[in-house]
């Protein structure tokens, strides 16, 4: 291949859902309740855990107010595009903007995995080291563990966007997904992606692994620890929300970067569940199972309605 030909490709078509007008209308109308349903859900707890000093001063409500403002940011990163494209016949994507697309996926969806971890711990101290808790989980290691998550994130997105841009791009330019994601996007370098394939499975696949393991491990912990049966059904309770959330998360994760870069006819489906579904459903799951945030909000409710 010329050398000069390597930069011919500076824009990606989206393969997305279908090219039939009425279904991606219908599609439309979809995603666009669950993207609203997502802003909706989690600015919800966002306000409510800003506004009540109880969960204000809580480091789980803390933890979980951040893990809410990362939903938003993560949806907003695929789902917005999405949606313009099925209201366009030619789902374009620039190559700098796939460039983005992709660092933001990874950067925000890897903190959001060491927070989800962050949050197990913050749940270990809870329950097996309770008369300690406030003095472990202070404020002060709250907002430096986020900051973590987030620089964790950070960093594990650069190696991956490195890997990237290095590699020539010279045609086919079809992105087989609705979204640019590395799986996809280094299937059309114009080189042998072998040992970058390797090297983004052991990045991605490897903190999307040990990140589930430590978390199963740490909830397994728990129970272990705890040798009352009310003890147990109560650890239960509080950890259930969080084991749904982590396995909504981290099973689709695991599926499509833990494994060589082939594709399967369910991939896209996969990568709806974690990009667009779960961000939805965490304010539910963490809501509907937990009295303290639905009282704040009912008080909250009731603020705004007599103000």
């Amino acid at each position: 291949m010329d050398k000069n030909q390597t930069e011919v490709v500076r824009e990606f078509f989206l393969s997305g859902f279908s090219q039939t007008s009425s279904i991606e209308a219908g599609l439309f109308v979809l995603f666009l309740f669950f993207y609203v349903s997502t802003w909706v859900g989690n600015v919800l707890i966002m306000v409510t855990v800003a506004s009540d000093k109880y969960l204000n001063s809580s480091p789980m409500y803390f933890l979980l107010g951040n893990l809410s403002f990362m939903d938003l940011c993560y949806s907003t990163v695929t789902t917005p595009k999405l949606l313009a494209d099925f209201l366009n016949h030619e789902k374009l994507i620039s190559y700098d903007q796939c460039i983005v697309q992709l660092f933001f996926l990874h950067f925000i969806g890897a903190a959001e995995m060491f927070l989800l971890t962050v949050m197990a711990y913050d749940r270990y101290v809870a329950i097996c080291r309770p008369l300690h808790y406030t003095t472990v989980m202070s404020r002060g290691l709250c907002c430096v563990l986020v900051a973590a998550s987030w620089m964790g994130g950070f960093v594990h997105s650069t190696v991956q966007t490195i890997l990237t841009i290095r590699l020539p791009f010279c045609g086919p330019n079809q992105v087989d997904n609705f979204f640019c994601d590395v799986p996809t996007v280094i299937k059309l370098a114009c080189a042998d992606t072998f040992a970058t394939e390797l090297l983004m499975v052991s990045n991605s696949g490897l903190i999307s692994t040990i990140s589930f393991v430590v978390l199963i491990s740490s909830y397994t912990t728990i129970l272990v620890k705890i040798r009352s049966k009310e003890g147990r059904r109560k650890a239960l309770s509080t950890c259930a929300s969080h084991l749904m959330v982590v396995t909504l998360f981290f099973g689709p994760c695991i599926f499509i970067y833990a494994r060589p870069f082939s594709t399967f006819s369910v991939d896209k489906m996969v990568s709806v569940l974690y990009n667009v579904i779960t961000p939805m459903l965490n304010p539910l799951i963490y809501t509907l199972r937990n009295k303290e945030v639905k009282s704040a909000m009912q008080k909250l409710w009731v603020k705004i309605i007599t103000f």
